[in-house]
């Protein structure tokens, strides 16, 4: 599907896309329909706006979102620092590298008075460097423009400054063209394979991360590069039970980054 979106040279319009196949627009359209079978077939219109209610309900709750992560999707385990000791051991005879993966990025931070990154793009580049420092391992950064954001700097220029300028951590590498989770895979593992890196430790969120994984699983297919995961923002909010199933604002992101993960699998994206 990937591929057709290219073959079309519409692959602008994906982010379109995937926001009207994500709640609440298939939901909403739902209760439309609805509402238009009261009259002619009165017990199934309420029956479809029902459904579409609890479906709206459902999709922002953090319960519905653990479920679909657990459902549709196998996240891998975090690093422990038994395997973390074991990278820092590697390092010192082979040649690793943490990539991270670019999550967004905000055009023009009027506070900084920059542009920045987004809290996504910031949490990966937080653990990557963290990770950085209990390994020695050296850093690169992948992310041009997205697709659904305004010609500007690349994510990745922006994750070198802040990386060199607010955590005294330089990035090694930065990959400044890819548009998308595919996309950084095809531009990073060679310009990883020309600098002879033999292994990736791979930083994403988990819930990003099976779909990260077989991209660069599927990029270094012919290179002989390792890939290994490392996801991050795995904790889960402390909270009663009952919360998990009232809508907020979590559980609305929650839900759709599982969907929007699935979906991406889905789609070869």
């Amino acid at each position: 599907m990937n591929g057709l979106f290219a073959l079309m040279g519409i692959e602008t319009w994906k982010p379109i896309i995937t926001a009207l196949l994500l709640p609440p627009v298939p939901f909403l359209l739902l209760v439309l329909i609805g509402a238009r079978l009261i009259l002619p077939r009165r017990g199934l219109g309420w029956l479809i706006i029902l459904f579409s209610i609890a479906g709206i309900w459902l999709s922002n709750c953090t319960g519905a979102g653990r479920l679909l992560e657990t459902r549709l999707m196998s996240i891998p385990s975090p690093l422990d620092a038994e395997r973390i000791a074991a990278i820092k051991r590697e390092a010192k005879t082979s040649a690793v590298a943490i990539v991270v993966l670019g999550g967004g990025l905000e055009p023009y931070a009027p506070e900084y008075g920059v542009t920045n990154l987004g809290y996504a793009s910031l949490e990966r580049l937080r653990y990557a460097i963290w990770l950085h420092r209990e390994t020695d391992v050296p850093m690169a950064f992948s992310g041009g423009v997205g697709w659904s954001q305004s010609p500007g700097m690349s994510e990745a220029e922006v994750a070198a400054r802040i990386a060199a300028q607010d955590f005294g951590r330089p990035l090694r590498w930065t990959e400044t063209q890819s548009r998308d989770t595919r996309e950084n895979a095809q531009r990073t593992v060679p310009m990883l394979k020309r600098a002879g890196i033999t292994h990736i430790v791979l930083v994403t969120h988990g819930v990003h991360m099976p779909r990260a994984q077989r991209a660069f699983a599927e990029a270094a297919a012919e290179s002989g590069i390792r890939i290994e995961a490392a996801p991050m923002g795995l904790a889960r909010r402390t909270e009663v039970l009952a919360l998990e199933w009232l809508p907020t604002p979590q559980g609305f992101m929650r839900v759709r980054d599982a969907l929007r993960e699935s979906l991406g699998r889905l789609m070869g994206a």
